[in-house]
């Protein structure tokens, strides 16, 4: 017996080229976020001022977006408080990010932040008054042989940089739980340069407690100026861009599992780039193994949502879902 579908079936079917179009997109925004923790680690300043002109230049360059003026003058100065307040602690997930980088090296700062979901398991029903997911929990309890592997496999230098990208993580569960009890209340846009904004006029302020050798925010020299515009502009606001369009053909299932391969990308890149692979062992790259394996059996596990747009230009990590 044939079957037939409705006009209406018919209409809401995506075509298959425009679907392979917003995989290949996606893929190429996960491979672009997965370069940020080379870039970290290639960039000469200290994580404090590269964060700041990263934070800076995207800022600026969201500012000549019509639309992002149009989003704030619909917002509540309320409103637009609250975002701010978000990032704060997104300049605070960004700072440990690139400390850790620094403190340790590439890989291991991308495979703290792949920790972000179990962080989250606990952080978001104290934030949005959901209940405890058993199984996010479950998730959690298998990422932690994973994690002891890792620390067990660094070198005794590094441990100060692990334990800095955890509280990576911890701040990337924190920033994401808050907007999603935020998402829908502004253009993502707009959200992004409020919460950018806040960032970079946090650490300008915080910047004279911190410890510093030299000027405050010195001018980057070509080599850095260099990687910064392509850390900006090329890995945050042209992945965000294609991101936001590809989330409107694609299942929350393939997003997630596509963006989970964020931190695979970031570690396979530092061995031939950065020749990591001489400085940590096996033992760490079987952590690294078991933790990926955990995030990936999630989507698996737990009914997961697209990401709300907003976090696609503030975190390292892109595996959180609505």
């Amino acid at each position: 017996m044939l079957h037939t579908h409705s006009p209406a079936q018919r209409r809401v079917q995506v075509p298959l080229s425009t679907q392979g179009k917003a995989q290949f997109q996606i893929h190429f925004c996960v491979l672009l976020w997965g370069v940020t923790a080379i870039l970290g680690k290639a960039i000469t300043l200290h994580a404090l001022d590269l964060v700041w002109w990263r934070m800076l230049i995207v800022t600026v360059a969201l500012l000549g977006f019509p639309r992002v003026w149009r989003g704030l003058g619909a917002m509540s100065w309320r409103t637009i408080g609250a975002y701010a307040g978000i990032g704060v602690l997104v300049s605070l997930h960004w700072l440990s990010f690139y400390g850790a980088i620094k403190l340790a090296n590439a890989s291991v700062g991308a495979i703290c932040i792949a920790i972000a979901p179990v962080f989250l398991a606990f952080v978001e029903p104290l934030f949005t008054g959901s209940r405890f997911n058993r199984r996010e929990l479950l998730i959690g309890v298998g990422v932690v042989p994973g994690v002891a592997l890792i620390v067990g496999g660094v070198p005794d230098d590094m441990h100060l940089g692990l334990l800095v990208g955890v509280v990576s993580a911890l701040f990337v569960a924190l920033f994401g739980a808050l907007n999603k009890r935020m998402v829908g209340r502004g253009d993502a846009l707009t959200v992004t340069c409020i919460e950018l904004g806040a960032g970079t006029a946090f650490l300008t302020l915080l910047a004279p407690f911190m410890p510093h050798a030299g000027a405050l925010f010195p001018l980057p020299d070509l080599h850095d100026t260099v990687l910064l515009l392509i850390l900006s502009l090329l890995c945050t606001l042209l992945p965000f861009a294609l991101a936001l369009d590809a989330l409107r053909h694609l299942s929350a299932f393939v997003v997630q599992m596509t963006t989970n391969l964020e931190p695979v990308y970031a570690i396979v890149l530092a061995m031939p780039l950065l020749g990591e692979q001489r400085q940590l062992d096996m033992q760490f790259y079987l952590g690294v193994v078991i933790v990926l394996a955990a995030v990936f059996a999630h989507p698996y596990l737990v009914r997961v949502k697209k990401p709300a747009p907003e976090m696609l230009a503030t975190a390292e990590a892109k595996n959180l879902s609505e």
